[in-house]
């Protein structure tokens, strides 16, 4: 039995990719050219771009993000396609082909070449792994940019935990309550202040507080 290399899990078909990465990465590649149209509006710097010099008298900035512009460019997401599917054809003895068109041809090209060669490259290709993990790499670096996750709210900051360990230490991590929270529960000593608690804890706050501020 198999390690899906991507995943690390027991894979009964003796694949080198399990069924289940094997669709991911079908799907994250599909959505290469999509992503690659989404970085468009991403192009241009933000905060708008100023016009012959700059104020400071040195010269105006690229009236194009240039990380964007890469991406978007030969050696870009296409790029990476390319290289991927030359890999393929040169371990499967295929004739190398030389891209040609627009870069969203190009893509377009590479992608649906490697999609044809997804059920080897799962099942009889040692590069598997790698190449899922590059794919599923790129994918998440460029949904970050054009719908990146937003932050996850700590909660309410209540003040420091009042805990102490045996010997008498405080524990003074910072104490948040999360929405939606039955209990304040300290993320680094694990203690957990139900609510019939919480007017006294907020007392036990206050107090170390000031013996904190009188220090």
């Amino acid at each position: 039995m198999n390690t899906c290399q991507l995943c690390d899990q027991p894979d009964e078909t003796g694949s080198y990719l399990c069924v289940g990465c094997t669709k991911d990465t079908e799907v994250r590649v599909q959505s290469l050219p999509a992503l690659n149209r989404g970085l468009a509006p991403f192009l241009r710097p933000a905060g708008g771009v100023g016009q012959g010099r700059s104020g400071k008298g040195g010269p105006a900035p690229l009236p194009v993000n240039e990380d964007i512009l890469d991406l978007r460019g030969p050696g870009g997401i296409v790029g990476v396609a390319e290289r991927w599917l030359a890999d393929v054809r040169r371990d499967r003895g295929h004739t190398m082909a030389t891209p040609s068109g627009g870069v969203d041809a190009r893509l377009q090209a590479a992608v649906d070449g490697l999609l044809a060669n997804m059920p080897w490259i799962a099942v009889s290709w040692p590069n598997a792994g790698y190449f899922a993990k590059d794919i599923r790499d790129l994918t998440k670096s460029l949904t970050s940019i054009i719908a990146p996750t937003p932050a996850v709210s700590r909660g309410e900051r209540l003040g420091h935990c009042p805990a102490t360990d045996p010997s008498g230490v405080l524990c003074g991590a910072v104490l948040y309550l999360k929405h939606g929270a039955k209990a304040v529960r300290c993320e680094w000593c694990g203690t957990a202040y139900p609510p019939y608690v919480w007017a006294q804890l907020k007392t036990w706050i206050d107090e170390d507080t000031k013996a904190r501020n009188a220090a």
